[in-house]
């Protein structure tokens, strides 16, 4: 029994390491737990949006916070779940207890949180020289649980900061468009192929932030206004007018590459983040809906949207 004990709490440890690196590190975010957890806050957000409008707001940061919670609660359990076999005999107890009386499961998810924590108050400590590795061990991974948590959020944040930047550009465009009162191919065709070929380079690592960290789409932009998903009509109606028949070849290049760019980006929300739809106009019309407050779930599946 003492083994199975064990061999589980290795299995839990390897799953949420490798749930960790696959966040981090794999260039699709092919996360499980973080998957689920923050499916779950979406589908709690959204439940909750009806009486509560903000709640949608919020998902993006409490899905953050909850996924790393659930890291660090599986990583406490794991450690525990090894540590268990060896209670009590393989620990000094300070003076004043009684081993039999602490060589329970939740002592061992003590001793777990004490050196995930790196808090080492003594009271209980390994006598074996196995149990006196894995304590340090085990502390390595709660600072390495930090480390990530923080790379994490870094990462998350500059993706959102390049997303609204890009959303900001378009919004100015629009803006200018305005003001002068007449349409950006009318003005001048050259200018328009340079934003087409800045909006589509945009657009497209704007797409990979998406795949890589999925969970963005729950972050949103401050001023709803300047949101890109809201902008994603002024984006389409620039293909159209720059693959008119009569526009420059070079400008009819541009605004192709854009507005597959933009099927590129529908196919994704659509595929990775059950956002409804069966053609582009479509599923960035549901994405739009999904980022307004209190808007709708994406789809009917739980994944990171």
């Amino acid at each position: 029994m003492d083994l199975i004990w064990l061999i589980l709490g290795v299995v839990v440890i390897v799953a949420t390491l490798r749930d960790i690196v696959a966040t981090l590190f794999h260039p699709l975010g092919r996360s499980h737990i973080g998957r689920w957890v923050v499916g779950a806050v979406s589908w709690l957000g959204h439940r909750l949006s009806s009486s509560v409008p903000s709640a949608t707001v919020l998902i993006g940061p409490i899905g953050y916070i909850a996924v790393v919670a659930s890291w660090a609660a599986l990583l406490i359990v794991g450690w525990a779940l090894v540590f268990y076999p060896f209670l009590p005999e393989g620990f000094y107890y300070a003076p004043g207890l009684v081993p039999d009386h602490h060589a329970g499961f939740d002592v061992a998810l003590y001793l777990s949180l004490v050196d995930l924590t790196s808090l080492g108050y003594g009271d209980i400590s390994p006598q074996g020289s196995l149990l006196r590795i894995l304590g340090p061990v085990e502390t390595l991974f709660g600072l390495s649980l930090v480390t990530a948590s923080v790379s994490w959020l870094i990462s998350i944040y500059n993706a959102i900061s390049q997303r609204d930047a890009f959303a900001h550009e378009v919004h100015l465009s629009r803006m200018a468009e305005e003001r002068l009162g007449e349409k950006l191919a009318d003005a001048d065709p050259e200018l328009l192929e340079r934003l087409l070929s800045s909006f589509s380079r945009q657009l497209i690592a704007t797409r990979r932030n998406l795949i890589h960290f999925p969970i963005t789409i729950h972050f949103r932009s401050e001023d709803e206004e300047k949101a890109l998903s809201g902008l994603m009509p002024f984006l389409a109606g620039l293909v159209e007018e720059a693959v008119n028949e009569s526009r420059p070849h070079a400008l009819r290049v541009r605004g192709e590459m854009l507005g597959m760019a933009m099927d590129d980006f529908a196919d994704t929300l659509r595929e990775r983040l059950g956002i409804d739809g069966e053609t582009t106009e479509a599923i960035l019309g549901h994405y739009d809906a999904h980022q307004r407050p209190g808007g709708p779930a994406p789809g009917t599946t739980l994944p990171w949207g």
